[in-house]
């Protein structure tokens, strides 16, 4: 039995009794009834996942997937395609934005080499950079598949060994993701699983003009009907269309999900493998806290097929890397503190509003 399918038979859905739990408590926190909105909800799906009404999310993690891509040769994206393997070095050297705000949620900051065009073993080597290369970027999905079925397996394999690695040491992981072109296969997977179409899921991405967003429409369009992904084949959209990092963080998600960690996902790259990870395995979502909503307009379209209602933040972010899932950790401490510090009327003698 493939690792894939060995983890897939450890993922459950959220524990009610825990839930009940958690709900019956903030019920009856002093303050007028569920005051605290979204966060008290949350609260009960940290509960509900972890399997307990004192949830931990102390121990910090964001993991950003990297990855080139062969239809970044389309132009696009308005950066060329080496800028991948220079973001990832800003990374491991502590000073791109997913730095930054990854410090201030006191999380710490890995990056995975997926598939980048360029030899990194020397980062490897030197344990600055985690090595699960699959190859060195994606087909061009305008003229082919992205990758085989054998190497999309590969690749979410890979994101579970993350996964299962720093489980023994964080209590909550967000995703995050580098590579150029990235929202182009982003938007080919978010049509794919929501039926919605190319036009309602692309955006602009690194900031195209509207001819340049237009080449960008038909690129998708082609590369979906060139490969005829299954939309109910999560690792044959991967396949068809999807990208090395891509799949990457649907495996994180899925490692996450049976080892019973909360994932903060971070924007539109991350939301896709999201949908990946969901299509393999439906239960993942019972574990997915959505940070924020991006700018791409196909993004509230992805969440809402993945059950969001509404995300933790929405700030007009369109960075990727992990920031938003960044920014959004303390609002997810805020949550589990609702639920293991405020007290309850009786605890502490304050008398109940009438029912």
């Amino acid at each position: 039995m493939s690792l894939l399918d060995r983890t897939l038979l450890e993922i459950f859905p959220q524990d009610s009794d825990s839930r009940d739990a958690a709900k019956a408590r903030l019920d009856n926190l002093v303050m007028p009834h569920w005051a605290l909105g979204d966060l008290m909800d949350l609260a009960i799906d940290l509960a509900g996942m972890q399997r307990t009404i004192k949830p931990l999310v102390d121990k910090r993690a964001i993991v950003t997937m990297a990855g080139d891509h062969g239809v970044a040769a389309e132009g696009v994206s308005k950066f060329p395609a080496e800028v991948t393997v220079q973001m990832v070095h800003a990374i491991i050297g502590g000073s791109a934005g997913v730095n930054a705000l990854a410090r201030s949620a006191g999380a710490d900051v890995f990056v995975v080499d997926m598939g980048v065009n360029a030899d990194l073993r020397d980062l490897v080597e030197q344990k600055k950079l985690i090595n699960k290369k699959v190859g060195l970027g994606t087909g061009n999905i305008a003229k082919g598949p992205a990758m085989s079925r054998a190497m999309a397996v590969r690749a979410v394999e890979g994101g579970i060994d993350v996964a299962f690695a720093l489980s023994t040491k964080y209590n909550i992981i967000g995703t995050g993701e580098m590579g150029i072109g990235n929202t182009t296969p982003s938007a080919a997977i978010a049509a794919v699983c929501t039926g919605k179409t190319v036009e309602e899921i692309t955006g602009r991405g690194s900031g195209l003009n509207d001819a340049e967003l237009q080449t960008k429409i038909d690129i998708i369009k082609k590369s979906i009907e060139i490969n005829k992904p299954n939309s109910k084949d999560g690792l044959d959209i991967l396949a068809k269309v999807g990208g090395f990092e891509i799949g990457g963080i649907a495996g994180l998600i899925i490692g996450c999900a049976a080892k019973k960690i909360p994932v903060v996902v971070d924007g539109y790259i991350s939301t896709a493998g999201a949908l990946i990870a969901a299509k393999i395995e439906p239960f993942v979502r019972d574990y997915l806290i959505f940070a924020h909503r991006s700018v791409e307009p196909g993004h509230v379209h992805m969440q809402e097929f993945l059950g969001c209602k509404r995300p933790l933040l929405d700030l007009n972010f369109r960075l990727g890397e992990g920031t938003g899932a960044a920014m959004a950790m303390n609002l997810v401490d805020g949550a589990k503190a609702i639920l293991t510090d405020m007290s309850t009327f009786d605890e502490i003698a304050v008398t109940a509003p009438e029912k």
